[in-house]
């Protein structure tokens, strides 16, 4: 077993020697009123075997099954070699590597990733890594606000092609901190932010603009064009990317004539498994005159008295350890397994590769598009250029079809419905490298037939 309780004599032991009566008397400052002495509806515990049992059974229900939705999480091919060295007890076990000289190898990594996540992304600093994608934007925005001292408004402008699910994380962990997100509208036709929708914006103190490349919708921005408007605004430009597509689209750093300013993102794609939903990893880069403003940790490399190289924890601006309330950010998770995992699936695949697997996920995704579009009652929403992911509209609600793939164990796509009713009847599609062709013409055949059954509704 992974982790093995404490018996009751261990516990019996620990009670006497600190001279508590039970384990109640340890948390007694906590009124009565606010404790549980039950909790309904949780089964009682079982044993390791049996839950593996139950587990082996739920695999055997749920059977194989062909994904196809995105949406800020995707199904990539994962080398076996990358978690079988990141689960080694050198890295699975390893802690927050505060001690430098007991930690050179942790140290090591993660400053290799930091370079790594600089090249790919165009700019100056990496941190260690944060929680997940979305709470990296939130810190992005708290960042933006410290960062852009011309501004006074604590204004940001979010694209409202910018994830839905990203925006409600960053206004709940941002929001209450006088600080207001404003949203950007799009263009129904195109799924881009247009540049007139920006004229209203002219000559107001804005602190920040959020872009993403490619957007929600899978379509390519004219990020160009929007990140040189808001640098002439004197705000910040923050984008939010997708790791897979840096391969082989522009990096932020190069975008517009400056570049953006902060850059943030899901490390998903990077070699870890999408587990049902999690832990996954965000990343967090700047420009290098933002570097004192950043949350998180980083990782410096220096030289000992004799001339070695040497990794040690450097610029904690958060000042978790001793003021918390005077820190820069109170974010400590950095998921530094996943980091290890990232790292080594970039180690291994190399640019080439990682460009690879970008060009052989567009290329699937647009052979999808097109046959799914073949089939009468399904029609490309945006006509804009899309990278990854793109939008179809069905002729009924898309709930019922995606309910009738799902019976056939295909995972049809993202129903767009609740996050841009505006849009109708639309569902978003991804097909990664992990899908061949054949995986592809099944989705789509599957699609004709329930789309000529009129009682699919």
């Amino acid at each position: 077993m992974p982790f093995i309780p404490h018996t009751d004599t261990d516990i019996a032991e620990m009670l006497e020697s600190i001279g508590a009566g039970n384990i109640d008397e340890l948390f007694d400052e906590i009124p009565a009123e606010l404790k549980l002495r039950e909790l309904h509806g949780v089964p009682t515990g079982v044993s390791e075997q049996g839950i593996a049992r139950v587990m082996r059974r739920c695999a055997r229900d749920v059977g194989e099954q062909l994904s196809f939705i995105g949406a800020g999480a995707y199904e990539h091919h994962i080398p076996a070699a990358v978690w079988e060295i990141a689960t080694r007890g050198e890295y699975y076990t390893a802690y927050t590597p505060y001690q430098a000289e007991a930690s050179q190898g942790t140290l090591q990594l993660v400053y290799e990733y930091q370079s790594m996540m600089t090249a790919l992304t165009g700019m100056d600093v990496s941190n260690a890594s944060m929680y997940d994608g979305a709470s990296s934007l939130a810190e992005a925005s708290l960042m933006a606000v410290r960062a852009n001292r011309k501004s006074r408004s604590r204004r940001i402008l979010m694209a409202g092609t910018v994830s839905p699910l990203y925006r409600r994380v960053t206004r709940t962990l941002a929001g209450k901190q006088d600080i207001t997100f404003e949203e950007i509208l799009y263009n129904h036709e195109h799924g881009t932010t247009p540049h007139a929708v920006l004229d209203q914006y002219e000559g107001e103190d804005i602190t920040a603009v959020v872009i993403q490349q490619p957007n929600f919708f899978g379509v390519l921005e004219n990020v160009d064009e929007l990140a040189d408007w808001a640098h002439t605004q004197g705000a910040l430009v923050i984008a939010v990317v997708n790791p897979t597509a840096l391969a082989v689209l522009q990096p932020p750093g190069e975008w517009g004539e400056t570049g953006a300013d902060i850059v943030c993102g899901d490390g998903q794609p990077l070699g870890i498994p999408l587990s049902s939903g999690g832990p996954f990893f965000g990343f967090l880069c700047c420009r290098q005159k933002l570097v004192r403003q950043m949350p998180g940790r980083l990782v410096g490399r220096t030289t000992d008295l004799d001339g070695k190289d040497g990794y040690v924890l450097t610029l904690q601006a958060r000042e978790q350890h001793i003021r918390r309330s005077k820190a820069t950010s109170n974010i400590c998770t950095n998921q530094g397994l996943m980091v290890t995992a990232a790292t080594i699936y970039m180690a291994m695949l190399g640019a080439e590769g990682l460009e690879r697997v970008g060009v052989h996920c567009n290329a699937n995704t647009r052979l999808l598009v097109s046959g799914l579009t073949s089939i009468d009652g399904v029609d490309p929403v945006f006509d804009s250029p899309f990278f990854h992911e793109a939008v179809v509209r069905l002729d009924r609600p898309v709930a019922g079809v995606l309910d009738e793939l799902a019976r056939q164990h295909i995972f049809g796509g993202l129903d767009l419905n609740e996050f841009y009713p505006e849009l109708g009847n639309c569902v978003l599609v991804c097909a990664t490298e992990t899908k061949t062709a054949s995986d592809i013409q099944l989705y789509v055949e599957a699609m004709r037939e329930i789309l000529a059954d009129s009682k699919v509704a």
